[in-house]
């Protein structure tokens, strides 16, 4: 490294080579903090929220009754994705949907979740990846006898308790349109609507279905059964009719 004398004293001279090499490895380290700080904040310290995509399909109609003579109730089905903004992911410790109708308000407070077992919604971890469920909202037992499905325009709110949380935060909120002829069936519990999502169109589009909506996988295995029966009762007859026609000849 040169040096120049001056009175008795020697004074260094650094070359600009080494200067613009220091200050560029001080710009990299503290990059790298930075980075560094940030992956930090985002794994481990940032909590993040839930958000909740556009449902496939929407249904108002009966919940069957699990006890005999029991008549069906009002209940909401939904098909969604919850997914957590943060890595680590977070817990929901309740949802529920609110309808609302001109000045009339329902809450549809039972929970019930899945899709080849449904259990009944308390401690659903979500994380950065999704979960893709079906999603059953019920009314309390003391509260089935007072509602019933009528035409008008609906609006449906989505909502969840976090873990940690203190407040209820909305998920999702939509205005659907339930018409005279579709709340008829719908009204006694007859039959279901579905409000399927359109991609085109951008909006739901609603259709009646005289099944009583969605059925658990128990109910779906029992049909299955029944109609393996129904079907082997049917190769059964069947041979027995080929074997008398090759009798007869």
């Amino acid at each position: 490294m040169p040096s120049v004398s001056q009175g008795g004293r020697c004074i260094l001279r650094v070359p600009p080579t080494t200067i613009m090499t220091s200050t560029l490895a001080l710009i990299v380290s503290c990059l790298a903090l930075f980075v560094s700080a940030t992956t930090a904040w985002l794994t481990l310290f940032r909590k993040g929220t839930v958000r909740m995509t556009q449902p496939t399909v929407i249904f108002f109609g009966p919940e069957r009754s699990e006890r005999p003579g029991q008549p069906a109730s009002p209940k909401v089905f939904l098909k969604t994705l919850l997914v957590s903004t943060s890595k680590r992911g977070r817990v929901i410790e309740s949802m529920y949907v609110s309808l609302t109708r001109n000045e009339s308000h329902q809450s549809f407070g039972v929970w019930v979740h899945g899709d080849e077992r449904l259990t009944r919604g308390s401690g659903l971890f979500v994380g950065e990846t999704g979960v893709a469920a079906n999603h059953h909202f019920m009314m309390p037992p003391e509260d089935r006898q007072s509602f019933a499905f009528s035409a008008g325009r609906y609006r449906l709110d989505v909502y969840a308790k976090l873990l940690g949380e203190r407040a209820n935060i909305l998920l999702f909120s939509q205005q659907l349109e339930l018409l005279s002829e579709h709340a008829g069936p719908l009204k006694n519990l007859e039959a279901g609507v579905y409000f399927d999502w359109g991609q085109e169109s951008q909006r739901y589009l609603a259709h009646v279905d005289q099944r009583p909506g969605p059925t658990s996988p128990e109910e779906q295995r029992i049909d299955q059964i029944d109609a393996q029966i129904l079907n082997a009762a049917i190769e059964l007859n069947a041979s027995r009719i080929g074997a008398s026609s090759s009798g007869l000849e």
